[in-house]
């Protein structure tokens, strides 16, 4: 079979699609014939040597995986030989056949496409997590940065759905803010002008807004926490453009009854088993009946994984990237 692999760090170009033997499953894990694989932008930062996350050489890229179960090891019961599945987290997702841990497999509808299938996997459950540690109640403003993402597009649809009264959405390009825009959000905002906070100002007033949802860290993280309200809650779970600023909050910003609270799918699927678990059904629901739409920003064959890796790091995508066999 085919796997894209790479036997250094580096800019896109260090991947290489080579020759593998068919992995085998252990136990309680399963064999996937890959059917799509969802690109992460956490997949470049490793490729580029993240110091975050540090990764042993050589490295198959890791993604979500949408496929079909090929064969099965003992202890497996929640899927079954042909069922179409979505799996998170794959840790050598780029080939042709991939091994998944059952646990978190369940059956997917057949009237579910591939790209909403890969936002199964994990971004629409990254969504929903983070709105949920964020304790959105009804009625409520939520910015989202970063909303044209493979999470962000989810989460801004997802906060309109659990009730928020003003959905914000933040992007890098007037692209974004229109893509953002048609999927619900009410104020779009570019958080590369300077004064980006004074447009959420003018739109939240004096209140400020209840919950943030913030991927991107750097130069946002401040202002994101100035604009919260009283008790505002600011869901941090990923650092995207950072470029090597690490965010801090003095404690003296928080005496305005602010919280910051960090949040990662793995650990919510840890720590809230039963939570993440409903939220999945929930989710599949919403898929299926075309409430909770997934853009699908390019679909690409495998060997072209490398330009599927520049679309995210240049800020490109309009929802998802997938990669196909």
């Amino acid at each position: 079979m085919r796997v894209v692999r790479y036997h250094e760090h580096g800019g896109p170009d260090v991947l290489r699609i080579e020759e593998a033997d068919v992995p085998t499953p252990g136990d309680g894990q399963v064999l996937l014939r890959t059917e799509a694989i969802g690109v992460n932008f956490i997949a470049t930062e490793l490729r580029r040597g993240s110091e975050f996350f540090p990764n042993r050489l050589p490295a198959i890229p890791l993604g979500d995986v949408v496929g079909t179960v090929e064969a099965v090891t003992s202890g497996v019961t929640t899927v079954s030989v042909g069922d179409r599945v979505a799996a998170w987290g794959v840790k050598e997702a780029y080939a042709d056949y991939v091994v998944a841990d059952s646990a978190w497999l369940r059956p997917l509808p057949a009237s579910i496409d591939a790209g909403a299938a890969s936002a199964l996997a994990s971004p629409a459950q990254v969504a929903y997590n983070i709105l949920r540690v964020g304790r959105l109640s009804p009625g409520e403003t939520v910015m989202v940065h970063a909303a044209a993402g493979s999470i962000g597009h989810l989460a801004v649809q997802l906060a309109k759905l659990e009730g928020a009264g003003t959905v914000i959405a933040t992007a890098g390009s007037p692209a974004k803010l229109e893509f953002a825009r048609s999927l619900g959000a009410d104020v779009v905002v570019d958080y590369r002008e300077p004064t980006w906070p004074d447009a959420v100002r003018a739109a939240v007033g004096d209140r400020g807004v209840d919950v943030v949802l913030d991927s991107v860290e750097g130069t946002v993280f401040q202002p994101s926490l100035e604009l919260l309200a009283p008790f505002g809650r600011l869901v941090y779970y990923g650092f995207a453009g950072a470029s090597g600023e690490t965010a801090r909050a003095s404690m003296v910003d928080l005496f305005g009854i602010k919280y910051v609270v960090g949040t990662s799918f793995d650990q919510w699927v840890t720590h809230r088993p039963e939570e993440a678990e409903a939220g999945l059904i929930k989710l599949i629901e919403l898929v299926r009946t075309g409430k909770l739409r997934t853009a699908v920003h390019a679909t690409l064959p495998l060997t072209d994984a490398a330009k599927a890796h520049q679309i995210l790091e240049n800020r490109e995508q309009l929802g998802r990237v997938l990669l196909v066999p």
